[in-house]
């Protein structure tokens, strides 16, 4: 399925893919496409500085296709007046191709050339002066692995040199890893990195901001016709999922809204599933009802006034038979919200079981629901292609087994296990939250708020996405919009609490407004 308006985020492999296609099926050739490529950079330089002329520029070129880039752009900084040095990693008779035509460009225009063959950058720079400008051609996308030889060396001292420099890193800050934006176990620090025709997947991973800067696209020539035949298993959510968002007309009424139910609340958690039911009302749901212990319901419903109540059994314990007793009002609801405060009791396992073996409207696990998964995987039963799934990486930990660090190591490979092995779309909540689909597709948000990082903010989200549920989105759309929406709302509460301090109910107020925003965007 297609979600509007995203940017591909291809992994190193999918843009070799493209850039292969581009050379060998549509024709274009290589010097093309690294002579664009070295303009895009040559030309932020111009944007970035009043004038070239008389600067210094230490352009460092790797032995690969990223050295020859950094060939075009010494090429081009010459020819603007610059005082250009390079230093090259690898031997002049071992650059190929498009690399080795540029290189020798270089030469012919006369360009200081130096091989590096040791660690001591810094020691050869120093003959050359401090720098204005240092351009980090020295690994591209393909590195994988840890640094190996001198490379360590080099970037520290590339990191020494960049206090007092611009740095400009030529697709990849050399060091980061292309897919997970993690350093190897250092990379480059630049202010710019400018990548070519789209933003590489590690690049706009949580915590990649540190060493890519600001991150410029630059197209080189590649053909959209060759992306979209084989478009990348990862993209970056946008403004334009908005055009998702379901809008009123002056004919409806509630009813036409949905109905959500939040199934949730144990003694001590009857907060979670207000603010889930609030969170559902504040996107636009029709009505909500909670569903609890019948001993619970006149608490909740203290809550929130608008807030409806579904009291089942006797006491303040979730029970197997209760399965039966709200079964029988199930018809009414569009979309459920089951787990906020529902508490780790056995016998709600009981209870769980009972309900999920039949089939329900579509449905939002989270919380302590998603503690039961863990304990019984089967537990969705014939639900799961019609369940969102939004565990914090302590609950993803349990899901999958691992370590709570080793989720956050794998954020996206995580998400995609999550969704393979539950049947169901899969958030993984936190900064730069992950969805992900069973098959492997998996969107980015661009948010990392830490507005959001509050006690019931996945209540909010929980509601928000039942409510999308219960206005006939697909699990896939209500997700992408849900998590989009939800953080573009952490975003602007930094407005007026640009220290913290908002609650989860603030940020349940604020989807309106959100919603307002994201609707004149996408118009």
């Amino acid at each position: 399925m297609s979600i509007p308006s995203c940017i591909p985020l291809p992994t190193p492999y999918e843009m070799a893919l493209w850039d292969q296609e581009t050379i060998s099926d549509f024709g274009l050739r290589q010097e093309v496409l690294m002579e664009c490529a070295g303009r895009g950079c040559f030309d932020t330089l111009t944007e970035q500085f009043e004038s070239l002329e008389g600067l210094r520029a230490l352009v460092l070129a790797g032995s690969g296709n990223n050295g020859g880039d950094a060939f075009v752009i010494a090429r081009l900084l010459a020819d603007a007046g610059a005082l250009v040095s390079v230093i090259h990693t690898g031997r002049k008779k071992r650059y190929r191709g498009a690399a080795a035509t540029n290189l020798r460009l270089a030469q012919r225009m006369g360009l200081p050339m130096t091989y590096l063959s040791g660690p001591n950058l810094t020691e050869m720079t120093s003959e050359l002066g401090t720098p204005d400008i240092i351009i980090d051609g020295l690994l591209g996308t393909g590195f994988t692995g840890e640094l190996r030889g001198n490379a360590q060396h080099w970037i520290n001292a590339i990191n020494g040199l960049g206090q007092e420099a611009y740095v400009l890193a030529v697709d990849i800050p050399s060091g980061l890893n292309g897919e997970n934006g993690r350093p190897q176990p250092v990379a480059v620090m630049a202010d710019c990195t400018v990548t070519f025709h789209a933003p590489k997947l590690g690049l706009l991973m949580p915590g990649a901001d540190v060493w890519t800067g600001e991150i410029i696209v630059h197209p080189i020539g590649i053909p959209g016709f060759i992306e979209r035949s084989a478009p990348p298993t990862c993209a970056l959510l946008t403004h334009g999922v908005g055009i998702l968002a379901p809008l009123p007309d002056e004919a409806m009424h509630k009813g036409h809204a949905g109905h959500v139910l939040v199934m949730g609340g144990s003694p001590g958690l009857t907060g979670a599933p207000l603010l889930a039911a609030l969170g559902a009302l504040r996107a636009g749901a029709g009505l909500t009802t909670v569903a609890c212990p019948r001993g619970l319901a006149m608490e909740i419903k203290a809550g929130v006034p608008e807030v409806m109540t579904l009291p089942l059994g006797k006491g303040d314990a979730w029970m197997a038979p209760m399965a039966d007793d709200l079964l029988h009002h199930i018809a009414k609801f569009s979309a459920l919200s089951l787990g906020p405060g529902i508490g780790r009791d056995e016998r709600t396992l009981e209870f769980l079981d009972a309900l999920l073996e039949q089939e329900l409207p579509p449905l939002v696990l989270d919380a302590d629901g998603l503690y039961w998964l863990a304990e019984q995987p089967e537990l969705l039963g014939p639900n799961a292609p019609q369940t969102i799934l939004t565990p914090h990486p302590g609950e993803m930990a349990r899901l999958l087994g691992r370590s709570t660090a080793d989720i956050q190591a794998n954020r996206l490979q995580a998400a995609r296990e999550a969704a393979d092995t539950y049947g169901a779309i899969t958030i993984l909540k936190g900064a730069g939250t992950v969805i992900a689909q069973p098959g492997g597709q998996a969107w980015l948000s661009p948010f990392s708020s830490p507005n959001l990082a509050v006690a019931g903010s996945g209540d909010v989200l929980s509601g928000l996405l039942s409510a999308m549920l219960a206005q006939d989105l697909t699990p896939l759309e209500a997700a992408c919009l849900g998590v989009y929406w939800h953080g573009l709302a952490g975003e602007r509460l930094a407005n007026d609490y640009p220290l913290r301090g908002n609650l989860a109910g603030d940020i349940a107020l604020e989807l309106p407004q959100t919603l307002e925003e994201l609707i004149d965007a996408d118009s």
